[in-house]
C-alpha cells in the first residue's frame, strides 16, 4: 500500500493505492480532508483525471463539513450538557474517594476524587461510554449477524478521527468510533449494519446499496440524521 499527494487546483488530495477494484473518494470532517483509495493497477494520472471530474462535488462536500455544527470542548463540570445515545443529560460532578459514573433520569453523576484533573474525569466518562457502547453494539451485531447469516465476527471500540466505523474483511474485525455513544441508537444501528454489509460486499457499489436496502430500509434517513448532528 502506497500513498501519494496530488493537487487539483487548490485542493490537496491524499491518494492511497490498495488491493481494491474501484476508486473511492471521501471528504472527511472536521476540516474537509480529501482522500482517494485507488486500485493498485491504476496510474496516478488516471486518478488525477478522476479527481478533476469530481472537483465541484469535493468543494460542495468540504463546505458542508466545515459549516457543520460542532460541540464546544467539554470541561466536565456540574451543569454542563452531555449527550448519551441521542439524549441530553446534565453533568453532576460529585467528590468521592473513587471514580465512577452513574446515569440518572436527567443527569450523569460523575464521582471523582477532589484533586481529579480534567483528563482523569474525561477518562472516567469515556470508559463508561465504551462499556455502554460495547453492550449496545454487541446486541445489534448479534441481531443483524443472525439475520444476515454472518458468523465469526469480532468488534472493538476506539477513538477514530474521520470515520464512524471500519471493517477489516480479512480479519472479520469491525471497529466503531467511541463518539457514537453520544448519537441516537437508530444512527448507531445504521453504522453497525453498514459495517456488517461490508463483510458481504467490500465496495460501495450497487450491490452494497441493494444489501443496505434489504437489511435496513430506512438507512438513508439515519445516515442523514447522523451527518447533520454536531461533531
Amino acid at each position: 500500500m502506497t500513498n501519494k499527494i496530488i493537487y487539483i487546483g487548490s485542493v490537496e488530495i491524499e491518494v492511497t493505492f490498495k488491493a481494491i477494484k474501484n476508486l473511492h473518494l471521501s471528504v472527511h470532517p472536521p476540516i474537509g480532508r480529501v482522500t482517494i483509495a485507488s486500485p493498485e493497477f491504476y496510474d496516478l494520472e488516471k486518478v488525477k483525471i478522476y479527481a478533476a471530474t469530481k472537483l465541484n462535488w469535493i468543494k460542495r462536500e468540504q463546505e458542508k463539513v466545515r459549516s457543520q455544527e460542532r460541540e464546544d470542548p467539554k470541561l466536565i463540570i456540574t451543569q454542563e450538557s452531555h449527550q448519551f445515545f441521542g439524549k441530553r443529560y446534565l453533568m453532576k460532578v460529585i467528590e468521592s474517594k473513587r471514580s465512577k459514573l452513574v446515569l440518572k433520569h436527567t443527569t450523569i453523576e460523575l464521582y471523582a476524587v477532589p484533586e481529579a484533573t480534567l483528563e482523569q474525569k474525561k477518562k472516567t466518562l469515556y470508559n463508561w461510554y465504551k462499556k455502554e457502547l460495547e453492550i449496545k453494539i454487541g446486541s445489534l451485531i448479534l441481531e443483524y449477524a443472525k439475520f444476515m447469516k454472518i458468523e465469526g465476527i469480532n468488534f472493538g471500540i476506539r477513538k477514530m478521527k474521520t470515520k464512524w466505523g471500519s471493517c477489516n474483511i480479512e480479519r472479520r474485525m469491525l471497529w466503531f468510533n467511541i463518539e457514537l455513544a453520544k448519537k441516537p441508537i437508530d444512527c448507531i444501528e445504521y453504522i453497525v449494519v453498514h459495517e456488517l454489509v461490508h463483510l458481504l460486499e467490500r465496495n460501495h457499489n450497487k450491490n452494497f446499496i441493494i444489501l443496505m436496502d434489504r437489511f435496513l430500509p430506512n438507512w438513508r434517513l439515519q445516515k442523514k440524521i447522523l451527518n447533520e448532528l454536531p461533531l
